[in-house]
């Protein structure tokens, strides 16, 4: 092989290494952002869930929910539908677990 060969076939070598490694630290970056908001969203979920099994509450208000877990409007609906969660269907701010407010069947 002729050295300028020899010398690209290094040169590509190393933007394909380079890419590679810039590639799985991204990826790993991800990886650890996504597990510290898992942890960071856990007890938010956990209190939550305790609001809305509560027996003496069919549904729970959004702003009130919003209040105890300290999360924005935003958050607070993600966290809601994650745990199995949905608005009450009469445009009210309330929201209740499905499992104990299913949507009601259609009539045929």
């Amino acid at each position: 092989m002729s050295e300028s060969i020899v010398i690209a076939v290094i040169g590509v070598a190393g933007a394909v290494v380079g890419s590679i490694a810039t590639m799985a630290s991204s990826i790993l970056l991800h990886c650890l952002r996504e597990r510290a908001a898992a942890k960071r969203d856990k007890p938010r979920k956990d209190l939550l869930l305790e609001m809305l099994n509560d027996p003496e509450y069919k549904w729970r208000r959004l702003d009130t929910l919003m209040h105890v877990i300290g999360a924005d409007e935003k958050r607070t609906k993600a966290l809601l539908l994650e745990i199995g969660a949905r608005a009450s269907e009469d445009g009210q701010p309330l929201w209740g677990l499905t499992k104990r407010n299913p949507l009601p069947r259609k009539q045929q």
